[in-house]
């Protein structure tokens, strides 16, 4: 890969990436072993999402797309199996519970073991329900392959729309698009964590980072000047769904431990990126941990508005929990999710944006947050037995949970 904070990284992506890595898919019975490829789509936008196994399905001979839709008021999971001559399955599955996991585990298992087995399928594209997490849909089915090997992640978003989409305030069951009842996700935390798993991330309209006209094509390299802020650099990248190879998608094996880790705190990166278009990141880090209190009284400053903010952090009364912050268009999720080892925990928390004064109010915001110097020097003993302030965001002490900010 080029210089993950240069243009150049983008413009080479569709044209050389792929180069020497395309080709014929394997099928059932070539020397690769024989297993169907079985390749994740996930989006927030339909329309996007079809337009891309559509396409996929007229370049793949044997490709089928397995596709979940659910009702939210009932539950009730609609599979349905798709080739180039229409449907060929449509059924109707009731979930004990209305999960990613519960559906790929009870219904996508058996169903990819039965597809396997058709000497007339050579590839299959496995679509979940509208905004689904992929790492839930990977996590469920990495350990159940045997005729069909997990393949390529993808993640399909409009370039025109990924700025409001990723930083903006709509939530899923606002525009509909949430996977259960209880679903609270915002579009931006949602899109963001299919973005940050996948392998490849096809960014459709994004045109040229540079030299683009008005209108849409302006918001469309914005959206993809965005992206590039938000995406690792093993991670591809294309720009529209109509001309991506079979191979990019198919010819590869997941890399779900990859996709972990680009999505695990401890391991959070500032990839940096193009700024024509505004988009800023910021990478802040301390060893010291953030004072309970004054974090409170600053979590609206460090998260509100049009950001896209992942990190850890920790707290001086709890000296053994990293905690996770993971927000997008102003809505935060914080927890108490690892335990440490022998060593302290460190705080770093990394935020992109668009706007510039938001930059500012977010690097104050984290330095008012900490414990000052002549805190950090009394050490860790004048906070036993305090006030656990962030219990009701953490859990208690002995008992490390999720929750929403």
């Amino acid at each position: 890969m080029t210089d993950p904070n240069g243009a150049e990284r983008f413009e080479q992506s569709e044209q050389s990436e792929w180069a020497g890595r395309s080709g014929q898919v394997e099928r059932p019975g070539d020397d690769g072993g024989g297993s169907v490829p079985v390749a994740t789509v996930t989006a927030i936008d339909p329309v996007l999402r079809d337009s891309l196994t559509a396409s996929l399905l007229l370049d793949v001979p044997g490709a089928v797309e397995l596709r979940y839709a659910v009702d939210v008021d009932s539950g009730v999971l609609r599979r349905l199996v798709v080739d180039l001559a229409g449907v060929r399955e449509d059924e109707e599955v009731e979930l004990e519970h209305p999960c990613v996991s519960c559906a790929m585990r009870e219904d996508a298992v058996p169903t990819l073991d039965r597809l396997s087995r058709d000497p007339r399928i050579g590839a299959i594209l496995l679509v979940p329900p509208i905004s689904a997490d992929p790492q839930a849909v990977a996590g469920t089915l990495v350990h159940q392959e045997d005729r069909w090997r997990l393949a390529g992640s993808v993640a399909v978003l409009s370039g025109v729309r990924a700025r409001h989409d990723l930083l903006g305030a709509d939530t899923l069951a606002e525009r509909g698009l949430q996977w259960a009842v209880d679903d609270r996700r915002s579009v931006g935390e949602a899109l963001a964590a299919q973005i940050e798993y996948s392998g490849l991330i096809v960014v459709d309209g994004g045109g040229a980072l540079a030299g683009a006209g008005d209108g849409a094509e302006v918001e469309g390299a914005a959206g993809l000047e965005l992206v590039e802020h938000l995406r690792a650099p093993d991670q591809w990248l294309a720009t529209s769904v109509h001309d991506l190879e079979a191979a990019a998608v198919l010819g590869l094996d997941l890399d779900h431990v990859g996709g972990l880790r680009r999505r695990d705190p401890r391991r959070i990166e500032s990839y940096g990126g193009p700024t024509e278009h505004g988009t800023w990141t910021v990478d802040m880090h301390s060893d010291r941990p953030f004072h309970p209190r004054r974090f409170l009284e600053n979590v609206e400053d460090l998260g509100a508005g049009r950001l896209r903010g992942r990190g850890r952090f920790w707290v001086p009364d709890r000296p053994r929990s990293i905690c996770q912050w993971d927000g997008a268009g102003g809505q935060v999720s914080i927890g108490a999710v690892l335990e440490t080892g022998a060593d302290l925990p460190s705080t770093r928390m990394v935020v992109t944006g668009v706007e510039a004064a938001d930059a500012v109010r977010v690097r104050d915001a984290f330095a008012r947050s900490l414990l000052t110097p002549e805190e950090w020097a009394q050490g860790l003993a004048p906070w036993l037995g305090t006030e656990d302030l962030l219990a009701p965001w953490l859990g208690r002490r002995d008992a490390g949970r999720r929750h929403a900010a």
